[in-house]
């Protein structure tokens, strides 16, 4: 397995996987990787390509008073997870590499998927998600890139972004991976105090909670939101953001549920940011 620093050298690599005949299959993480980050190398290993995996903590996603530099970093461990799994080249290039002025005049930006939940609570994060991902994207020339369904507002924007600016790239949706008490595996967990780790579960259960009334025969979309608030308020540390039930494609509101709409849901515990969601 190669680890890449540079653009030109791994423009070099992919463009030399491709004269051979090879797929290649593109996974974009920030590191401190875990299982579900695993679960994306696996299915793009699945499909029968190079694999290459990203590991750049994008600063241009973060805004003002958010985690950037408590973003927890172990490059050594990722590239040995990635070589345990198969991986062809871990890419790993520096902000220099990225932003060679330090920042950039040229932004790719979705407007229509991007403008509520993370858009409107963090503004100008997927702004710097389009960009960065558009960036790899030139960079690592994929066939198909894999992205995880725990971020499914990103997955959605990502989706939209290939698909208006004609990227021939097959964007593969994968499952989120849990742990076995239900929460969403994320590299923030790491930042989790143990009481704080206890309590995170509660965005699960307030999924929980909204799917079994679904399931029973709720369809007001009011009452499934109402419910999964007070699930939340039932953690001293959880702080709510949002909670709701929207059209998985749109993700505009609802007012009645209907199968296939998604449950998002964000809430601070204690110092960390925490999303999840599930489709009912």
């Amino acid at each position: 397995m190669e680890t890449i620093r540079t653009v030109k050298e791994m423009q070099t690599a992919s463009a030399g996987m491709k004269r051979a005949g090879r797929r290649v299959a593109l996974v974009p993480t920030m590191g401190a990787l875990h299982e579900g980050h695993m679960a994306l190398v696996r299915a793009a290993r699945d499909q029968g390509a190079a694999v290459v995996v990203s590991v750049y903590v994008n600063p241009t996603q973060f805004g003002a008073g958010e985690d950037f530099k408590r973003y927890p970093r172990n490059l050594d461990a990722d590239c040995q997870a990635c070589e345990r799994e198969g991986v062809t080249a871990v890419f790993a290039p520096s902000d220099k590499e990225m932003y060679p002025d330090g920042d950039t005049a040229t932004w790719v930006e979705e407007t229509r998927l991007a403008a509520q939940f993370e858009g409107e609570k963090r503004p100008g994060h997927f702004r710097g998600v389009c960009t960065v991902v558009a960036k790899l994207f030139n960079i690592v020339q994929p066939d198909v890139a894999t992205f995880g369904q725990k971020d499914f507002q990103q997955l959605k924007v990502v989706q939209r972004m290939v698909r208006d600016l004609r990227y021939p790239i097959e964007i593969i949706p994968v499952p989120t991976v849990r742990e076995t008490d239900g929460l969403a595996m994320s590299s923030r967990n790491q930042l989790l105090s143990k009481a704080e780790r206890a309590q995170a579960t509660v965005l699960w259960k307030a999924l929980q909670v909204a799917r079994d009334l679904f399931n029973e025969g709720e369809h007001k979309t009011q009452r499934l939101e109402d419910a999964m608030q007070r699930t939340v308020s039932l953690a001293p540390s959880a702080r709510l953001d949002y909670a709701r039930v929207v059209n998985a494609e749109s993700l505009e509101p609802v007012p009645e549920v209907r199968r296939g709409c998604v449950v998002l849901i964000a809430a601070q515990i204690g110092k960390v940011r925490l999303i999840d969601n599930v489709v009912l």
